[in-house]
């Protein structure tokens, strides 16, 4: 349910409603706008009995909200959100944010070396994977904590705010001690202990969504974040699993405009990961700002052909400077400036 405020509500009212909301063992969530406040109501069960608000003083209009996700709905928030990396602002009317590396950090020679040049070619931030879900035990895991200090060792050296991904509720604090953006990888989307985890601490996070999940599910996976006090989550489209086998996964395009439509929280497209090949990733990487993504992930690495994950669908470190300066032109085209040129 949200409770839609009069323009000229005061503050007094806002809160008689929200004790009203509270006497009725429900949550009540205000959300100041330019022109008047709302009112999210959270937790009930089924229908709300509204008699007891509706005719309290300073409240316009009740709206019942049936969708599983309240918080994430623009129905509660219809401005959009802008989440803020750093400082490199994230979301509508920004310019596209543009995060690279390689899909696992290998060793101190490798990050640093892809760091500098990612840096060199306009890249936002750095990503790399300290702790590696992988589809076979006997694969390489990622080195973990030694990872993350690399990465910390490559923000130092270039500026570059870090992403990389958390995998479990209980390393969330040791992920958070070092990154600047926490990655919720597509087998996690529905980890809800991790991401109710992710909601109590006060960093950015990168929720990508299921191979398998809904645009409901994966909205309602971001409510779980926000439901905990965390509004400052990026969603990320990652490719969903179909019956097509020419391409890793198959980028679902269409959900930018959607989300946008559905949700006020920004909405970025990692097209690695979504084809799985390498040839793919420049051209969906320009569909993607085509279509309105606040931002793409693209995965980078010196020698892919040596690459301990993900070789075939990273771009080499030319390749990657080629796509950047494409990126450019086209967000100049787009009319948001070039991709690539955020400033803290």
């Amino acid at each position: 349910m949200l409770i839609v405020m009069n323009h000229k509500a005061g503050e007094r009212q806002v809160e008689a409603v929200v004790r009203a909301v509270e006497k009725m063992g429900l949550r009540a969530v205000p959300i100041p706008g330019s022109e008047r406040t709302a009112i999210g109501v959270l937790g009930n069960r089924g229908y709300v009995d509204d008699s007891t608000i509706r005719d309290l003083p300073g409240v316009q209009e009740v709206i019942h909200v049936s969708k599983p996700y309240k918080l994430v709905s623009r129905d509660f928030h219809p401005r959009p959100t802008v989440v803020k990396v750093c400082g490199i602002p994230v979301g509508e009317g920004k310019r596209p944010v543009v995060v690279a590396g390689p899909c696992a950090v290998e060793s101190e020679e490798q990050i640093l070396r892809t760091a500098r040049a990612v840096k060199k070619s306009g890249a936002d931030m750095l990503r790399g994977g300290a702790f590696k879900p992988r589809t076979g035990p006997h694969t390489f895991q990622g080195l973990r904590e030694e990872g993350l200090k690399l990465l910390a060792m490559a923000r130092e050296e270039t500026g570059l705010p870090i992403v990389t991904e958390v995998m479990s509720p209980d390393t969330v604090g040791l992920v958070a001690g070092y990154a600047d953006l926490l990655q919720v990888g597509a087998r996690n989307m529905q980890n809800f202990e991790l991401l109710k985890e992710l909601g109590r601490i006060r960093k950015p996070v990168l929720l990508k969504r299921g191979m398998s999940a809904t645009i409901e599910e994966f909205l309602a996976a971001a409510e779980y974040i926000l439901a905990e006090g965390n509004h400052q989550v990026i969603l990320c489209e990652r490719g969903i699993r179909t019956f097509e086998t020419a391409t890793r996964n198959t980028l679902d395009l269409a959900v930018v405009p959607l989300i946008r439509e559905l949700s006020h929280l920004p909405v970025m497209i990692d097209p690695s990961h979504a084809t799985g090949k390498r040839s793919l990733v420049s051209p969906m990487a320009k569909a993607s700002l085509v279509a309105g993504a606040h931002g793409v992930l693209v995965e980078v690495h010196p020698e892919p052909d040596k690459a301990l994950s993900d070789g075939p669908q990273s771009l080499t470190l030319p390749g990657f400077e080629a796509l950047m300066e494409e990126l450019r032109r086209l967000s100049a085209f787009l009319g948001h400036g070039g991709a690539g040129e955020n400033a803290p």
